[in-house]
């Protein structure tokens, strides 16, 4: 499974608020089958089979285009680990248990 952090960018709107833009990427994402994700204050975690996810994040790079955006960036990060499951919450496990909690 993989593991993605997306950050997309609406540039070119006619405002710095970008929470309109933020709301619809994650109604995109309620339509994306295949996937699991959580929005947090900086981005998107995205997790499932990689062409699901490649899927998702283009769909994410689309949306701000189609509600007026004039030029889109959009950032990936991918954790592919194929030599076990894993997830965006194991990985958090992982380092509390380093951290003894």
């Amino acid at each position: 499974m993989a593991i993605a952090e997306v950050t997309v960018i609406p540039i070119g709107t006619a405002t710095t608020s970008l929470s309109m833009y933020v709301a619809e990427m994650q109604r995109v994402l309620e339509k994306q089958e295949g996937i699991s994700y959580e929005l947090t204050s900086m981005s998107t975690i995205i997790e499932g089979e990689l062409n699901s996810v490649w899927g998702a994040i283009a769909a994410l790079h689309e949306a701000p285009f189609l509600s007026g955006a004039k030029r889109v960036s959009t950032s990936v990060k991918i954790d592919d680990r194929r030599d076990q499951v894993s997830s965006s919450k194991q990985k958090l496990q992982s380092v509390q248990e380093k951290l003894g909690r």
